[in-house]
């Protein structure tokens, strides 16, 4: 062995171990573990985040060691099945219907698993595996998104694993854009560039991302990108992308107005032009006159009809039912209140803060946002992933502490009917908003 390679080793050797460590970790976590085993998930979970903290702590200037062990993480999940989510069956079946010339936004898969001559591979196992809830409603994900899966389709080679494969494969490739551009970003700010493994090795964004095959992480890749281009000067490219992070997932839409500011009015009309334009051109091939009722009635159900993890609605929905209020009904009624107390957020955020300042801006979009989850009725683990990538490029770490204590949620898969543990909820909500309680008097102190 060189003699280099010898003193590397004796250099680094704790590191190494801990790398070690959390590779077998992870491939248990990946191979060995159902979602109804909480305690085995939390302890590996817990484990993860240690030891991504220490690894963090002794290396965060050593950039190739910590982006390869990334990889080396993200690889270890790529020849299985995500175990904590079955949203990936969905995926795939969109990606069938898409590469089939069949439009995911008009057609359920509770009526096209019906027809007797249905061209689409696997369909049956498909079908039972995305669920009564996912079968029953018309595709919710955007253009770009179904893109993506066919894509992985005509790669799976009617294949589901193969398919899964090539999904986790411009999954990973997406996070290390995310690492390439966000490196870049953090310079650009003045910020110190190791910040971005809080994002390329947290264990929440592994697991979620490439693990369980969210596509968060190419949203984010767009979204970095875009402002990226925008600490360039080179505006119109970035509306052009971020377009694109729009046409993965809608959750970049909550931020257009704050460009209003940051442009000011003439700049970003043309801004918003450029980002209409090419999301209308991303759309146009799924455009029909029943697309815009399904797409909406669909995503409205979010507000109304679901809920999962969540924060202020749990508590709401407690003093509801000690006062007699039906939930179901409730749900509904608080479902028609948080869009109209997000947009008076969102608005508020544009007009009274310096948003013409990138750093300031994207602090505007991070509290946005938190208010956003903190009201929602569903905020699964992933997606979080947002808030832990805006936090990196400020001043506020709360949404580690919250990527961290998240995985409490897991806790309703373990029980009949995903049945929640208000309790565990509880400790979740009450650190994260100690934690943000903590580093708002903080930081408003050194101010």
């Amino acid at each position: 062995m060189p003699k280099r390679a010898i003193t590397y080793l004796k250099l680094h050797k704790v590191s190494i171990a801990l790398a070690f460590l959390s590779a077998v970790f992870y491939f248990v976590f990946a191979h060995h573990l159902v979602r109804t085993d909480f305690i085995k998930l939390l302890t590996l979970f817990t484990a993860l985040f240690i030891l991504c903290y220490k690894l963090i702590q002794f290396e965060k200037w050593n950039f190739k060691f910590l982006l390869g062990v990334g990889i080396v993480f993200r690889l270890i999940f790529l020849f299985g099945e995500p175990n904590l989510s079955q949203d990936f069956y969905r995926f795939i079946w969109d990606g069938e219907l898409v590469i089939h010339f069949i439009n995911p936004y008009l057609n359920i898969p509770n009526t096209l698993i019906e027809q007797p001559h249905l061209v689409i591979a696997n369909a049956q196992e498909l079908y039972n595996g995305m669920g009564s809830l996912s079968a029953r409603h018309f595709s919710n994900y955007p253009p770009l998104n179904q893109m993506i899966f066919a894509i992985a389709a005509l790669l799976g080679g009617k294949s589901i694993l193969g398919s899964v494969m090539a999904m986790r494969i411009m999954i990973i490739l997406a996070d290390i854009g995310i690492f390439y551009f966000g490196r870049k970003l953090l310079k650009n700010l003045n910020r110190s560039p190791h910040l971005i493994f809080w994002y390329f090795l947290n264990p929440l964004i592994i697991i979620e991302l490439t693990g369980n095959l969210h596509f968060e992480g190419v949203m984010l890749l767009f979204f970095v990108w875009a402002i990226y281009l925008l600490s360039i000067q080179k505006w119109q490219w970035a509306a052009v992308v971020l377009a694109c992070s729009i046409s993965v997932k809608l959750v970049p839409l909550i931020f257009l107005p704050l460009f209003l500011k940051h442009f000011g009015f003439k700049r970003s009309i043309l801004f918003y032009i450029i980002i209409g334009l090419t999301s209308l051109t991303l759309f146009a091939p799924f455009y029909s006159s029943d697309f815009i009722n399904n797409y909406s009635k669909t995503i409205g159900l979010w507000f109304s009809n679901f809920e999962f993890n969540a924060g202020l609605w749990n508590a709401i929905k407690h003093i509801g039912i000690q006062l007699d209020a039906k939930p179901w009904e409730l749900i509904k009624t608080y479902g028609k209140i948080t869009p109209v107390v997000t947009i008076t957020v969102v608005f508020l955020f544009t007009f009274l803060r310096k948003n013409q300042n990138l750093t300031v801006l994207l602090s505007s979009m991070l509290w946005i946002l938190t208010i956003y989850y903190l009201m929602s009725a569903t905020v699964h683990p992933w997606y979080i992933s947002f808030l832990v990538v805006l936090t990196i490029f400020t001043k506020y770490r709360f949404a580690i502490l919250w990527s961290a204590v998240i995985i409490l949620s897991y806790y309703a898969y373990s029980r009949a009917y995903f049945k929640e543990n208000l309790w565990l909820l509880s400790i979740e909500y009450l650190s994260v908003y100690a934690f943000l309680v903590y580093e708002i008097v903080a930081h408003r102190n050194k101010t």
